[in-house]
């Protein structure tokens, strides 16, 4: 049966036209279907087996490195004068992280205790934990500005119980000694007759109660309700909020756990977490656009006024007492001794601080701290938080292992944990959340040209048969008959 010519352009017309509508569809439709897909891969859910995996137990390395500032000069900065460091590290430690007694709640909310376990890495470190470094005494130095208020009496009692234990004004001790705790007999000494002095009951060391511990009971939404609360702390130790400070905004639990956050961020979105370690909310600002192995991301750092002093910046007054802006009173959640939080170097702090102490040299590539984050799913790919210990002595009557120390922030290390996306974890992450939208992305394209240009090819096939059929050359069932003397003319005429 012979074909008509004319019925079949229509036909692919038709089709052309439902190609293009079907493309336009997709336009609409595509990211609605990527961002459901998103918003049921985002929630906490023992079902998503992916992002359930990266929160449950981080499922990539994740490192902390430690630099030691080595004091120099000692004895000279017992007579008085500036304190002179230098900078030993990086000792690095891999960092296990695992949440347990994981229970979800009928208001959806989940609760979990996570546990973290460090590592030394002697691969990767500058140095070994038999390493010898000399720092700031803080239970002497630390002791001497907490009760320098008390009555005279009372120091020189303490003063000479320092003595009587060989304990002075600056301690040298290994790296691992440091870390991990040390055997001091005034340690025992204070854990026997005066208990809950110190924040550990054994060993005393820089993170002995970071190791084999874990952050607290965390209870945070699953977003199953609202998407936009997802990973947002509910309570902390069922606190809903902190006591540590002296107003109702600096005691405000905000944000997430500091892991994930909720997904379809903006360029004017901020990075709330809350902080154990430093007992406090925090707050990042987006910085910057990147990219990530084909990845898009937002890059966050931390604003200046994030550690500012009250006069500096009206909302840290709650924060105070303070010094410098740049550095952050813990001693409220640090049995009142007197230890700052800052950024490692005293980098975006104020430069009156490095006047005090000589080798320090910041800059934003090394003491900087930051995290990268897929701003459609609120993942981070790269994170770099990097934290300076610092503390605060000074001469104080009635202690004479103070000298006559300087009143000075003595840094005495600081750390910086990081750890990436990489591997499978990557590649499915790039498949999923890149290659797939962007392939649905292209189709659309591809539905929308591929449909114009069948129109476009079946409207001029029409038209031409119509055109036949008006110069009286077609056959009964629709077709074109034409000589071979006719079609030159023809052609020619389109031509025309």
């Amino acid at each position: 049966m012979p074909i008509n010519k004319s019925k079949v352009a229509i036909g692919f017309i038709v089709a052309g036209a439902l190609t293009v509508f079907f493309g336009t569809v997709l336009v609409f439709v595509g990211p609605v279907i990527i961002d459901d897909q998103i918003v049921k891969n985002t929630v906490i859910d023992p079902k998503n087996d992916l992002s359930y995996t990266m929160w449950k137990d981080i499922p990539v390395p994740f490192y902390m490195s430690v630099y030691f500032f080595n004091v120099l000069n000692p004895k000279e900065i017992l007579k008085g004068e500036k304190p002179m460091v230098e900078q030993k590290g990086p000792y690095v430690y891999r960092k296990r992280c695992q949440k347990d007694n994981i229970t979800f709640h009928p208001n959806y909310t989940v609760s979990y205790k996570e546990y973290r376990r460090y590592f030394f890495e002697p691969s990767m470190s500058a140095g070994n934990e038999s390493d010898v470094v000399t720092i700031p005494n803080m239970l002497v130095l630390g002791a001497a500005v907490m009760m320098e208020n008390m009555p005279f009496a009372v120091r020189l009692m303490v003063s000479a119980t320092f003595r009587t234990f060989n304990e002075g004004a600056f301690l040298t001790k290994t790296v691992g000694e440091l870390m991990w705790g040390y055997d001091s007999k005034l340690v025992d000494f204070l854990n026997k007759y005066l208990p809950g002095t110190l924040p550990s009951s054994g060993k005393f060391g820089l993170f002995a109660e970071f190791n084999n511990s874990n952050t607290g009971l965390f209870n945070i939404f699953t977003g199953k309700d609202d998407i936009r609360k997802v990973h947002k702390v509910d309570s902390w130790n069922g606190l809903k909020k902190l006591t540590n400070w002296g107003t109702p905004q600096c005691n405000m639990i905000n944000g997430t756990a500091g892991q994930m956050w909720p997904p379809f961020m903006t360029k004017e979105s901020t990075l709330p977490f809350y902080s154990p370690d430093a007992c406090r909310s925090m707050e990042l600002v987006y910085q910057r656009p990147g990219e990530m192995k084909g990845i898009p991301l937002y890059r966050y750092v931390a604003p200046k006024t994030l550690f500012a002093n009250g006069t500096d910046y009206a909302p840290n007054e709650g924060f105070c007492p303070c010094r410098q802006s740049g550095l952050l009173n813990v001693s409220s959640c640090r049995h009142n001794s007197p230890v700052f939080i800052s950024h490692p170097h005293f980098y975006n702090a104020d430069p009156v601080l490095l006047d005090f102490v000589q080798g320090l040299n910041p800059n934003e590539d090394e003491h900087g701290l930051f995290i990268d984050i897929h701003p459609q799913t609120g993942v981070p790919l790269n994170v770099s938080i990097r934290l300076q210990l610092n503390l605060y002595i000074k001469r104080v009557s009635g202690f004479i292992e103070t000298g006559k120390i300087s009143e000075v922030v003595m840094p005495m290390i600081w750390f910086e944990e990081k750890g990436y996306i990489d591997g499978p974890i990557l590649n499915t992450f790039h498949t999923n959340l890149v290659v797939l939208p962007a392939v649905m992305e292209y189709m659309q394209f591809v539905f929308i040209g591929l449909g114009v240009l069948t129109i476009i090819v079946a409207g001029l096939m029409h038209r031409r048969l119509k055109i036949n059929r008006c110069d009286g050359t077609t056959t009964p069932d629709g077709n074109i008959s034409t000589s071979a003397d006719e079609k030159t003319p023809l052609l020619q005429d389109d031509m025309d």
